[in-house]
C-alpha cells in the first residue's frame, strides 16, 4: 500500500511538472513598471523594451549580479544602486522570466 501511495504521488508530481505552463514575456507590465518611472528617462517603449533585452542577454551571459548593477547605474548616470536593481528585476521577471534562476544564482549573497 505504501509503495502505490509513493508511486501515485511520484506520478502527480511529475504530472504538475509537465503541465506547468511555461513563464511568458509581458512586456506591457515591464513598460509600465519602467518606462513611466522617473529616472530612467527612456525617450519611448523601443528604448526600453530594447535596454530590457540586453539586462536579459546579459545575465544569460552569466554576467555576474554586482557587475550587472553597476552597468546599468553607470548607464543611468546614478549611484542610486536600488535604482539599478528595480530596472534589472523589472527586466528579468518580465521580459525574460526563464533567467529567473539564473538571476537569483549571481545575485546570492550581494550586498551593493
Amino acid at each position: 500500500m505504501k509503495r502505490a501511495l509513493v508511486a501515485l504521488a511520484a506520478t502527480a508530481g511529475a504530472a504538475a511538472l509537465v503541465s506547468a505552463p511555461a513563464a511568458q514575456a509581458d512586456t506591457v507590465a515591464y513598460l509600465v513598471n519602467v518606462h513611466v518611472r522617473p529616472g530612467y528617462n527612456f525617450p519611448n517603449a523601443e528604448a526600453a523594451i530594447g535596454y530590457g533585452n540586453t539586462i536579459c542577454g546579459r545575465v544569460a551571459g552569466q554576467m555576474g549580479y554586482a557587475q550587472l548593477v553597476d552597468q546599468v547605474t553607470a548607464d543611468f548616470h546614478t549611484t542610486d544602486k536600488y535604482q539599478g536593481a528595480y530596472l534589472i528585476n523589472q527586466a528579468v521577471n518580465e521580459l525574460c522570466p526563464a533567467q529567473i534562476w539564473q538571476l537569483r544564482q549571481s545575485a546570492a549573497g550581494y550586498t551593493g
